[in-house]
């Protein structure tokens, strides 16, 4: 497996929630996740960008949406079959349809929360 970089949003509650559980998932150590609410963090590309759509790096590729989270699910055993049926364009696309949808909610679910929204 290769070495992953996950870029979050510290501040969105959904997140801090989701990246603690691919933290206790990935026991191999194979993700480093960057907090990007942190400034000195390194960003490859416009920060805000990044804390509105969620971003993974792979063998130097980076990736959003889907594409990010397939790159994060196929570095923790446990979910390695579901990043590599991903690599499938139909897979990738119906992953891409619901993060798109769950887009539309994540305002109002991070308010449920019982986070801040600064955007």
């Amino acid at each position: 497996m290769t070495k992953v970089t996950v870029w979050y949003d510290g501040d969105c509650p959904l997140c801090i929630r989701e990246i603690a559980l691919m933290r206790r998932l990935d026991r191999g150590k194979m993700i480093s996740f960057v907090d990007l609410t942190r400034f000195e963090a390194p960003c490859p590309v416009d920060r805000q960008l990044m804390m509105d759509r969620f971003h993974a790096s792979e063998n130097g590729e980076l990736y959003s949406g889907a594409a990010a989270f397939a790159a994060m699910w196929r570095a923790i055993p446990l979910l390695r079959p579901l990043g590599l049926a991903a690599r499938r364009s139909w897979v990738l696309n119906l992953i891409e349809r619901a993060y798109l949808l769950f887009l539309r909610f994540r305002p109002r679910l991070q308010k449920l929360a019982g986070g801040r929204i600064k955007r």
